[in-house]
C-alpha cells in the first residue's frame, strides 16, 4: 500500500470532512494525522482505504470528544480565528459569517453522531458503500439516514441561511 499515494489522494478531502465534524481545524489536523500512523503502521486488509481511513479518524475524534472540555475550548476559540493567508474581512461581514457558523454548528451538534457522520461523508462524495462500512449500517438504510438528517438540519437553521450558498 502506498500511503505517500494514498495521503495525496485523500488527505485533503479527509481535512474537510473532519474540520467539518468537529468545527475545529486543529482536532481535525490531529485526527487526520493519526489516521494517516495508523495506516503506515498497520494497514487495512481490505481494498478501500479511503473508508477505512475516514473510519479511522472519526474514531480518533470520537476518542477526543471524550475528553469534553478540550473540545468545547477550541471551539470556542476557532470561531474567532482568521486565517493568516485571508484578507481582513469588515467587521459586519465577520459577524454574519460567524453568525452563520454558529447556527450551522448548532443545528450540526443537534443532529446524533451518526447523522453528522452520514451527512458529512456524503459531502464529501462517498459512495453508500463506503458511508456503510464507515458507520456499521447497510447501504440501504444510508440514503434514507441521509434524508432524514437534511429534514432535520432544514428545521433548524433560519430560512436565510437555507439560501446561503
Amino acid at each position: 500500500m502506498d500511503a505517500a499515494r494514498l495521503f495525496e489522494e485523500h488527505h485533503g478531502a479527509l481535512l474537510r470532512y473532519l474540520v467539518r465534524l468537529t468545527g475545529d481545524g486543529d482536532l481535525a489536523a490531529d485526527a487526520a494525522q493519526e489516521a494517516f500512523a495508523r495506516l503506515i503502521e498497520k494497514p487495512p486488509r481490505d481494498e478501500r482505504p479511503r473508508a477505512w481511513l475516514f473510519t479511522v479518524a472519526t474514531n480518533v475524534v470520537r476518542a477526543a470528544a471524550n475528553s469534553g472540555k478540550r473540545r468545547r475550548r477550541i471551539l470556542e476559540r476557532s470561531v474567532t480565528r482568521v486565517p493568516v493567508a485571508d484578507a481582513p474581512r469588515r467587521p459586519d461581514d465577520e459577524m454574519e459569517r460567524r453568525d452563520t457558523w454558529r447556527a450551522v454548528r448548532s443545528a450540526l451538534d443537534t443532529l446524533s453522531e451518526k447523522e453528522r457522520t452520514v451527512l458529512l461523508m456524503r459531502e464529501e462524495g462517498f459512495a453508500h458503500r463506503e458511508i456503510a462500512d464507515a458507520v456499521g449500517t447497510t447501504t440501504g438504510s444510508v440514503g434514507t439516514m441521509i434524508a432524514r438528517a437534511l429534514d432535520k438540519l432544514a428545521e433548524r437553521l433560519p430560512l436565510d441561511l437555507e439560501a446561503t450558498p
